[in-house]
């Protein structure tokens, strides 16, 4: 059997259905991105316990509404990602057209969100906005929290044999990158979506790079 014909057959068994009418794989991919998702938080959190702490006000942070719409780019993140991710990590499936276009939404809301506040921000004020008071660290912490999930989000793709390597590394960057920023936001004192929209999302770009950069050595199988 030639490799393209393997690849075709497993690819359409993932399809195949299931007594009770539900893919086999497909709960498999589920409960193996769990498990990669759960750890990957654990270790986020130890590693954010270990070097940076929690904020004293994370009780009164978690009553603010715009600490609500700041972690929901990472939220919006981290699902379209996890589709994007179940996807990828089967041999022969493509992203899809719906996935990809989920991938785009978070960030571009975000710089959406983060060019009004500056259109309406005093000129005087707008480089603040963008630079806070943490620019210089923020991505490389968001980089750094996110290295447990890269970690388990390579296993999770890496057993369910994928074909496209760098699509499949760079999605789980990409998740791990979102869930860095999650994480990332108990300790974050930053509350504008200018700087969010740049800092942030090049936190969540430094993983995707790595991870797109590391797929065809660390997915081969």
């Amino acid at each position: 059997m030639k490799t393209m014909e393997l690849v075709n057959m497993l690819a359409a068994g993932t399809e195949g259905q299931a007594a009770g009418g539900r893919p086999v794989m497909l709960r498999h991919v589920t409960a193996r991105m769990a498990v990669a998702l759960a750890l990957g938080l654990l270790g986020a959190l130890l590693l954010l316990a270990a070097l940076y702490g929690v904020r004293s006000d994370l009780r009164q942070l978690l009553q603010a509404p715009l600490f609500w719409m700041k972690v929901s780019f990472p939220l919006a993140a981290l699902l379209a990602g996890q589709m994007a991710a179940a996807r990828l990590a089967r041999p022969g499936v493509r992203i899809g057209p719906g996935p990809a276009a989920a991938l785009l939404l978070p960030p571009l809301v975000l710089w959406l969100a983060g060019g009004s506040w500056l259109a309406l921000a005093p000129p005087s004020q707008r480089l603040e906005l963008l630079l806070g008071s943490s620019w210089e660290v923020c991505s490389l912490n968001v980089a750094l929290l996110s290295l447990p999930t890269l970690a388990t989000m390579l296993w999770f793709m890496r057993g369910l044999a994928p074909t496209r390597l760098h699509a499949a590394g760079a999605v789980a960057g990409l998740v791990a990158g979102a869930q860095g920023v999650l994480v990332y936001s108990l300790y974050c004192v930053e509350m504008a979506p200018p700087f969010w929209g740049v800092w942030y999302v090049l936190g969540v770009a430094l993983p995707t790079l790595a991870g797109a950069w590391s797929g065809p050595w660390l997915l081969r199988w």
